[in-house]
């Protein structure tokens, strides 16, 4: 079952960065996704997939909010946080929460350290005093 959530995000990458739904692009979307090297990993829980699918569906909308919250208000002060990766993580699925964390406008993931830490810059309003 992985294999296909495997399949499905690669694919869904590919039609984000060519934003091209052509038969021709699909093709090659379906053939660049089968010729990429799959890594000997272990398999992610189901229900980690699942649930991390449901976090990129709220991701969207939140995506969309926050975009018109910088737009609309100043967001002059930052921060750098060390956040811990979610236990039992494949490779997959840390790249999905990096991804997931850089979606939104005032996140980005700086660094992945291997002993299991994101390091996310985030930007927020000036608090009044």
């Amino acid at each position: 079952m992985t294999g296909y959530l495997n399949i499905i995000l690669r694919l869904t990458i590919w039609f984000l960065l060519t934003a091209d739904l052509s038969w021709a692009n699909i093709v090659i979307g379906v053939g660049v996704t089968i010729l990429l090297p799959r890594g000997v990993t272990n398999v992610g829980l189901l229900k980690d997939w699942l649930r991390t699918l449901g976090e990129v569906a709220v991701a969207i909308p939140q995506a969309y909010k926050e975009a018109f919250e910088i737009m609309l208000y100043p967001h002059r002060e930052e921060t750098v946080v060390l956040e811990r990766v979610k236990p039992r993580r494949t490779p997959s699925l840390i790249f999905l929460d990096i991804f997931l964390i850089t979606f939104t406008p005032k996140t980005i993931v700086q660094r992945y350290h291997s002993r299991g830490w994101y390091e996310v810059h985030y930007i927020q309003r000036r608090e009044t005093p």
